[in-house]
């Protein structure tokens, strides 16, 4: 057994996409008998989205106090560790905290952005970046190397980008060596059930999570991007289509095409509402952002993930990941319109095949505790 820290975002960002997100990472590694810890750090002011105001804040304690909440159901609740931007530590204190350095194995960063790097070289531990914005990571690193400025520089790197460091992207690689892991879901946490008769397909979404990114000339969009070529879906399915999207969506524009639409943040207030909104689900379909796509670089969505494990087929925008995860049946990789209205239309036709399938490339290929145990393998541990 390990003492494994996972460096995370989930008190910054306390709604249920993101608390399901980084869950998996910490249950794939305790589920293996692992020692899990969970740090997060707010490294700026207003880090801290507090879901009762509805507004950012410096303070980050009904975040915390929701995050502590759910690790509670996993035996996790003590392990949790958050220092705000006062230097003030939850969880421990700082004494606790330089021996939980010195005591540990590894560091794992899937979302604090280096925050404890120093740390972790002051103790000699090994780290590990698993990145999930491939394209956007690496041009980043890129352009932060052509402006002298210093990266952060970790002993492995991981992407959720199945084709980063390969010849099938377009992306750099930032001069690292690039080993790749899908964004994991417990199967154990979401469990295969029966949608409900009025189910409709869904999806939850940020319309423009930030600002497009620009390199060697051409400039990378999000979600909103991808989108418009898929606009008028809803005219040529029987099935019903929604997404709950946040961010300056063009809720007009949608409806009058036929979209369903939700607020995000209605759906996704919570872990546990954001767990039925799926299971009241008949399946997912959903673009990818516009810098997934068009680098190719064979990005898989964690939300996609989930809604696979709980037995709901997905129908989701190729950005590659069809070289690597099983497609047309259960899980359907798509390119445009008419390639999304064939799989929604095949889906329901043989409903209960495509559910079963769902869940089984769920198990086989996205299994929390499978992944995490190859990012174990690999660095030794």
């Amino acid at each position: 057994m390990a003492r494994i820290l996972v460096s995370t975002y989930m008190v910054r960002y306390p709604l249920g996409g993101m608390l399901s997100w980084a869950l998996q990472y910490a249950l794939g590694f305790h589920r293996l008998g692992h020692e899990v810890f969970l740090l997060e750090r707010a490294s700026y002011t207003d880090a801290c989205f507090d879901p009762q105001r509805q507004q950012m804040t410096d303070d980050c304690r009904t975040g915390y106090a929701i995050v502590h909440d759910l690790l509670e159901r996993f035996g996790l609740e003590q392990r949790l560790v958050f220092e705000d931007i006062n230097g003030d530590v939850f969880g421990m204190n700082k004494t606790e905290l330089s021996e939980l350095f010195r005591s540990a194995d590894l560091l794992v960063d899937t979302g604090n952005h280096g925050a404890w790097l120093e740390q972790a070289k002051e103790a000699g531990i090994p780290s590990v970046l698993i990145e999930g914005e491939p394209g956007f990571t690496q041009i980043r690193m890129e352009q932060e190397a052509e402006n002298g400025q210093v990266s952060n520089e970790f002993d492995y790197y991981y992407s959720n980008g199945a084709n980063i460091g390969t010849q099938n992207t377009t992306a750099p690689n930032a001069g690292r060596d690039w080993h790749h892991v899908f964004n994991p879901v417990d199967t154990e946490l979401f469990q295969m059930s029966v949608p409900p008769a009025d189910a409709h397909f869904t999806t939850v979404m940020n319309w423009q999570s930030h600002k497009p990114i620009c390199y060697k000339g051409q400039c990378y969009g999000q979600k909103d991007v991808e989108f418009a070529h898929f606009m008028d879906l809803p005219k040529h399915v029987t099935v019903s289509l929604e997404v709950a999207a946040a961010g300056k969506v063009p809720k007009q524009e949608l409806q009058s095409s036929g979209w369903r639409l939700r607020q995000a943040h209605q759906v996704t207030h919570s872990f546990d509402e954001y767990r039925r909104y799926i299971n009241a689900s008949m399946g997912e379909f959903s673009v990818s952002k516009n810098v997934f796509v068009a680098t190719r670089n064979g990005w898989f969505s964690d939300r996609s993930a989930a809604y696979l494990a709980s037995g709901r087929p997905v129908v989701l925008q190729d950005t590659g990941f069809s070289d690597h995860l099983p497609c047309g049946e259960g899980l359907f990789a798509v390119a445009n319109v008419d390639e999304a209205a064939q799989a929604l239309e095949e889906i329901v036709g043989d409903y209960s095949r495509h559910a079963r399938r769902a869940r089984e490339i769920a198990e086989s290929y996205l299994d929390a505790r499978m992944l995490m145990q190859g990012v174990a393998n690999h660095v030794g541990l």
